[in-house]
């Protein structure tokens, strides 16, 4: 047994300087099914760091759910999972109608017409940054452009965007000292633990999306505030406040934050692997490919956590009723079973199931044609502008264990 099998996952010292890759391979090896204690009030929870076993529990909803939570490790008691529960809390006929009512809006087809539009706005963004030769890639590009895509989306001006990324890292930042208003494991964060994440900042974010459906309720518009607030889901139940709530806040995490770090990790490993980044420059084709190895390694959000509905097993393991089990999506696009050399980046690499958006199951990532799309366009339209990008200074990352975040990333570039 290695050192790594008395570690807990739980310690936000072990995400902070660096992914700790060395800690899931020595679990997956010696521990997949592994226990990590927790301060209480949490009770401590499961881990799975092998691919096969992960994409068992994301398929099994009945024997692993969603209902009481899958982005955080909290545990809830009723009254905060009845606040708190958005279209990825929930499991069956319900989670299928909130599903239903934005699927259309994220079919490949029908995000494939916003091409045109992206286009343009990358090439912007580009112009902008290039412009400066030094600048944090992180702020420049791989913020500033999925945001402008989800304004579009949302059909809100781009005066908002700082406003809307802010909210974002206050939000899924809840963990670091520079992003959380009030970090989630303080007693100041007891005053709001009816709000997701924690966070007041969720409650600005309610306040804006309300004045959107003020001004929407009953028109004609096609934008995705619009669809959600003058639609009735299938299963004949219409969205309360608090849906929409959950379902405009999730946008807004969601919409944002994991392509804008799969766009900042895939250029950091470009830049420690010079010959595949050289590859997608003499064989532009390979990037649409590529995009799915960028995807895994990038690996923007480590895990989503389910909670057991019965006794069961993984791997021999007895799980019991109500035990946290937590999927780690980082350490199952590293496994070795599945991923020939995991730690090698190839942009040619096929097959290439990775588990970034999940891996089969009802709650597949919505957005996930989008984002394929963004992160493609993003690099179809920089890697032919370049002869060299570097990294001046360091590269910082978020303090979180749900988020594989950068907060940083200065470069400068040198142009054709």
């Amino acid at each position: 047994m290695s050192a790594a099998t008395d570690v807990s996952l739980a310690n936000l010292d072990l995400f902070e300087a660096q992914i700790p890759w060395q800690t899931f391979d020595e679990l997956r090896a010696d521990s997949p099914v592994h226990w990590s204690d927790e301060s209480a009030p949490n009770s401590g929870f499961w881990s799975l760091t092998r691919y096969h076993d992960i994409v068992r529990v994301l398929r099994d909803t009945e024997t692993y759910s969603s209902e009481k939570g899958t982005v955080n490790l909290e545990e809830l008691d009723e009254e905060q999972m009845e606040a708190r529960k958005s279209m990825i809390e929930t499991d069956g006929i319900r989670h299928r109608a909130l599903r239903k009512l934005m699927q259309d809006s994220f079919t490949p087809k029908a995000v494939a017409g916003y091409e045109t539009f992206l286009r343009g706005l990358t090439a912007s963004t580009l112009d902008d940054a290039f412009a400066k030769g030094s600048f944090d890639f992180v702020k420049e590009v791989a913020a500033d452009f999925p945001i402008r895509v989800l304004a579009r989306l949302m059909d809100v001006p781009d005066t908002d965007i700082d406003k809307l990324i802010a909210w974002g890292n206050r939000m899924v930042g809840n963990t670091d000292p520079e992003h959380a208003d009030v970090l989630l494991d303080s007693p100041e964060s007891e005053k709001y633990r009816m709000l997701p994440f924690r966070s007041p900042a969720a409650l600005e974010v309610w306040a804006y999306g309300d004045d959107l459906a003020k001004q929407r309720l009953g028109g004609k518009g096609v934008d995705i505030v619009s669809t959600l607030i003058n639609q009735t889901p299938i299963d004949g139940v219409p969205l309360s406040t608090r849906d929409f709530h959950a379902y405009f806040l999730l946008l807004i995490v969601a919409g944002n934050e994991t392509t804008r770090h799969t766009i900042s990790h895939s250029m950091n490993y470009l830049i420690d692997n010079p010959d595949q980044l050289t590859l997608m420059q003499e064989r532009p084709e390979l990037i649409e490919w590529g995009v799915e190895e960028m995807l895994r390694m990038a690996s923007p959000v480590y895990h989503f956590r389910r909670t057991a509905t019965r006794d069961t097993e993984i791997n021999s393991q007895a799980i019991k009723e109500g035990d946290k089990v937590v999927t780690w999506f980082a350490a199952g696009n590293r496994d070795p079973e599945v991923f020939k050399d995991p730690y090698r980046m190839d942009v040619t690499r096929n097959p290439n199931e990775h588990m970034t958006f999940g891996r089969g199951g009802p709650h597949m990532c919505l957005g996930n044609s989008l984002a394929r799309l963004e992160i493609k366009i993003m690099f179809e339209e920089l890697l032919p502008r370049i002869t060299n990008i570097k990294r001046v200074g360091e590269v910082e990352r978020l303090r979180s264990n749900f988020v594989n975040g950068i907060k940083r990333f200065p470069v400068e570039v040198t142009l054709r």
